[in-house]
C-alpha cells in the first residue's frame, strides 16, 4: 500500500511535525493521528484547527492523501500548515466609523452670535440685551429673598443671645443697645480658649527657645569683629617692628650776633 509522508508546519510552541500515513487515509484524520504520534497537541481543539497547502485551504477534507499530491511530483511528500481559525464576521468596521462620525458631527453645537440679524446687529450683542432685561425683571425677588436671609440670621442670633420681643411693634432685628449692653453674655466656648492659650504657650516657648540657643552660641564661638580686630593689632605690632629705627635730625641753633665794642668804652 502506497505511503504519505506529511510534513506539516504547526504552530507555536510547536515545532515542524513529522507524519507517515496510507495514501487512503481521509484528510480529516490528519489531527486525530498527530494527537496519536504528538500527546503534547490539545486534541479538543480539532475543531477549531484549519489544514491548509500552499495554494490555500483545503475545501473537502474527506477526500484522501493522495488528493494532495501533485501530479508532477512522482515523490509521496506533502506539505501542510495547521493553523488555528479566527473566529470574527466579514467586518463591517468602516460602518461603524462612519455612524460614529455622524453621531459626532450631530452633536456640534453651531455658535451663530457673531451673525447679524436684518437690522444690522449682532446676536450676541442680542443675547445680552435679553439677559440685562431678565436680570432687571427679578431684582426684586432677589433683594427680597437676601432681606428674607439677612432677617432669618438676626432672628438665630437673637435667639442664642437670649434676646426676647416684649415689644410687638418692634421688628426683628431692631434691638436697642441699651438691652443688649445692660445684659451680660458668657462666652463658653471652651474649646477655643483652650486653643488660643496652647498657641500662644507654644509662641512663647518657642521664642524664649531661640534666644537661649543663640546666646549659647554667642558665648561658644568668638565674635568675627573681634578677631578681626585681634587680628589688625598683630599686622600693626609687626609692621612696628620690622621698620628701622630712624635717627632725628640735629637741630641747628643759630649762633649769637657778634656785636662791636668800642676801646673807649672798654678802658683800653
Amino acid at each position: 500500500m502506497a505511503s504519505t509522508t506529511l510534513l506539516i508546519d504547526a504552530f507555536s510552541p510547536f515545532n515542524s511535525l513529522t507524519l507517515s500515513l496510507p495514501s487512503s487515509t481521509p484528510i480529516h484524520n490528519v489531527y486525530d493521528r498527530l494527537c496519536e504520534k504528538y500527546p503534547s497537541l490539545p486534541p479538543h481543539l480539532a475543531s477549531s484547527l484549519s489544514l491548509s497547502t500552499n495554494a490555500g485551504i483545503i475545501a473537502d477534507c474527506d477526500q484522501p492523501l493522495s488528493f494532495l499530491h501533485d501530479e508532477d511530483d512522482e515523490s509521496s511528500l506533502v506539505t501542510l500548515r495547521l493553523t488555528p481559525r479566527l473566529l470574527g464576521g466579514k467586518g463591517g468596521f468602516g460602518s461603524q466609523l462612519r455612524a460614529a462620525g455622524g453621531r459626532m458631527s450631530s452633536q456640534k453645537t453651531s455658535n451663530n452670535d457673531s451673525c447679524r440679524d436684518l437690522n444690522g446687529r449682532r446676536l450676541s450683542t442680542i443675547k445680552e440685551a435679553k439677559k440685562l432685561a431678565e436680570y432687571l425683571e427679578s431684582e426684586p425677588e432677589r433683594l427680597a429673598a437676601k432681606a428674607e436671609a439677612q432677617r432669618n440670621k438676626l432672628e438665630a442670633l437673637e435667639k442664642r443671645l437670649g434676646i426676647e420681643h416684649k415689644d410687638t411693634s418692634r421688628k426683628p432685628g431692631e434691638v436697642s443697645l441699651e438691652v443688649v449692653s445692660g445684659k451680660k453674655h458668657r462666652f463658653d466656648d471652651t474649646e477655643y480658649l483652650e486653643q488660643s492659650r496652647e498657641l500662644v504657650d507654644g509662641v512663647k516657648s518657642a521664642v524664649s527657645a531661640g534666644l537661649l540657643k543663640k546666646r549659647k552660641k554667642a558665648k561658644t564661638s568668638p565674635s568675627p569683629d573681634a578677631d578681626k580686630g585681634k587680628g589688625k593689632e598683630k599686622e600693626a605690632a609687626a609692621e612696628k617692628n620690622s621698620e628701622p629705627a630712624q635717627v632725628a635730625p640735629a637741630t641747628v641753633t643759630d649762633a649769637p650776633p657778634v656785636v662791636a665794642v668800642p676801646l673807649d668804652a672798654v678802658g683800653a
